[in-house]
């Protein structure tokens, strides 16, 4: 029988802490999410999240750069890593996302990252640094796939690769806030296949 190492269990804690904050944050937003549900749910104690985390601002960082972060690059960069046709990629991704999130229920808590966008970096600069980094990353991921679908015949020359990553990311924020205020659904469906079309006037 393999036994677990006290290293291995730690990073299982602290793994367990961080899902349970991005929940907690997710639903509540970070300055009304508790630390006390946070370690009921992650089912540790709040000495536990102690020694993994200084504080609640600490934690909130760890969200951002071990669970948001990566969850950007698992939906939305890898979508077009290395596509020959990022239109269809991208379009392909937004279908399947919203109605992913519709399906699960969270696209009524919105988009994550916008959320924590619009909550905390007019307050603290470590979130704004942090969030600001992570947007930089998905526009440069999106510009560089546009102008390389550009080189391959499948974008449209005339397009600015920077100008229509630009608005697309914005247009991901606008579509999951828009489910989360108005609780439509069908609004929401509308909004994802109208950014669906402007992808198809950058076809070539």
């Amino acid at each position: 029988m393999t036994q677990t190492t006290p290293r291995r269990s730690s990073d299982a804690t602290r793994q367990q802490i961080l899902a349970a904050a991005f929940a907690e944050f997710y639903r509540n937003g970070f300055q009304g999410g508790s630390l006390n549900h946070i370690v009921e749910a992650a089912g540790v104690t709040k000495g536990a999240l102690f020694h993994h985390f200084a504080g609640k601002q600490e934690l909130g960082y760890a969200v951002v750069d071990e669970i948001i972060q990566p969850l950007l690059m698992n939906r939305w960069i890898a979508a077009v890593h290395d596509s020959d046709d990022p239109i269809r990629d991208l379009k392909t991704a937004f279908r399947r996302y919203i109605r992913e999130d519709i399906g699960s229920g969270s696209w009524l808590n919105g988009c994550p990252l916008n959320n924590l966008a619009q909550e905390m970096s007019p307050l603290d600069e470590g979130f704004r640094s942090r969030i600001d980094r992570l947007y930089a990353t998905w526009r440069t991921a999106f510009a560089t796939a546009l102008a390389d679908g550009a080189r391959r015949g499948t974008v449209r020359a005339w397009a600015d690769p920077a100008d229509a990553a630009a608005l697309i990311v914005v247009a991901q924020m606008g579509i999951w806030g828009t489910g989360k205020y108005s609780r439509d659904e069908v609004l929401m469906v509308r909004a994802g296949e109208a950014l669906c079309d402007y992808l198809d006037t950058l076809a070539a």
